[in-house]
């Protein structure tokens, strides 16, 4: 009893609700991976050691008050190694269906892009938090802007569109919730037309510009390009109102709906769980999202309100850009959604956010009252 008390007062502090939502997520994925009876399935036997890794990382993520984040030098040589991991993917990374994008390490890969984007968000926190009264300024947007383009520009180049729509995503809102005048808003959005427009004339490969053009017009080319979404589209739809039973989505088991496992979780999920499936399913989302933003707000500095907003803007990021692929409402971007795609790095990284957040507001809340004792302390001697 003893040792569970203790247990219980170390762990005190984490939003238990955000953890469990999260980790239910990551058991609904877990169980759409499953197998039909009688097959085997190396994804969903690794996903199980990926997700007790994961709890593990986050129980830990939370116990340190990370006073060491707010110090420049230790921001720079983070953003420092998020810039050496993403190159060296160039040198050492394995291509998979021609994307060079994460190291084969054997039993397990692992992808620099996700923790990168979790590194942007410190940066970006670190960066806001000492500038937030300036940040009119144009200066301080097209700095922040360079820090998020260059990792952009890396992830884009591996190349991984869905990743780098992810990390301008992050740095957009951020920049929003530090402050940004609607003067300066409405020449980012000029801006970024402009570039849109260049980067379809000369940065987008073929086959990334057949997707977007098959998601104006899925059923032009059915067996090619638009295959994967019309599938997809397929799969949510023949889930119905209570879904065909866990592991027993044919168009995914039958691997109709490819990778479904990954890009296309979400359709395998809804045809196995249906209608009332995805509404748990959005409802835990909705859970981890809201008691993020809801420990952001009750932050005791700026740079945890930031770091904490910055968390919340990737998940919902990823998950907007996870289901309007599923769904045939955005070009297919090969993009996870949080906690419930297979994969190590972005579940590992997803709890991890979640971890640090919760250290950072128990370290600034005890940082909070050491300094009002103190004051108090010497108001008494005055």
């Amino acid at each position: 009893m003893r040792a569970f008390g203790s247990l219980s007062r170390v762990f005190s502090h984490v939003d238990w609700f955000a953890f469990i939502a999260a980790l239910s997520i990551a058991l609904l994925g877990l169980l759409t991976m499953r197998p039909f009876e009688g097959d085997s399935s190396s994804f969903f036997d690794r996903q199980i050691i990926w997700i007790v890794i994961s709890v593990i990382a986050f129980l830990v993520a939370t116990l340190p008050e990370y006073t060491f984040l707010r110090r420049t030098s230790i921001v720079s040589l983070l953003y420092a190694g998020a810039i050496t991991m993403l190159s060296f993917v160039f040198l050492f990374g394995v291509v998979v269906k021609g994307a060079q994008q994460r190291f084969d390490l054997g039993f397990f890969a692992v992808q620099p892009a996700d923790f990168a984007k979790l590194i942007l968000i410190i940066v970006l926190a670190k960066y806001f938090a000492r500038r937030h009264v300036a940040i009119a300024n144009v200066r301080h947007i097209l700095v922040s802007g360079a820090y998020a383009a260059l990792i952009c520009g890396m992830v884009f180049l591996q190349p991984d569109f869905g990743g780098a729509i992810i990390i301008a995503s992050v740095w957009l809102g951020m920049v929003l919730v530090a402050g940004i005048s609607w003067k300066h808003l409405a020449t980012l959005l000029t801006i970024g037309i402009i570039s849109a427009g260049v980067l379809w004339q000369y940065g987008l490969a073929d086959y990334q510009q057949d997707r977007i053009v098959s998601f104006l017009n899925p059923l032009a080319d059915i067996q090619g390009a638009g295959y994967n979404a019309y599938q997809s589209t397929i799969a949510v739809g023949s889930g119905e109102l209570l879904g065909k039973g866990i592991g027993l989505g044919t168009q995914s088991k039958l691997r109709f709906l490819p990778e479904y496992q990954t890009d296309f979780i979400f359709a395998a999920f809804a045809e196995e769980w249906g209608f009332i499936g995805v509404l748990f399913l959005f409802g835990l989302y909705a859970i981890v999202i809201v008691r993020v933003l809801f420990l952001s707000l009750q932050a005791p500095d700026n740079f945890v309100m930031l770091f904490g907003a910055g968390v919340a803007i990737m998940y919902v990021s990823h998950f907007l850009v996870h289901i309007g692929m599923n769904i045939g409402l955005l070009p297919v971007t090969g993009t996870t959604t949080p906690f419930m795609s297979y994969g190590g790095s972005h579940l590992l990284t997803e709890f991890l956010a979640l971890g640090i957040l919760m250290g950072l507001i128990r370290g600034g809340r005890e940082r909070l009252v050491i300094e009002d004792r103190t004051e108090s302390v010497a108001r008494i001697r005055v």
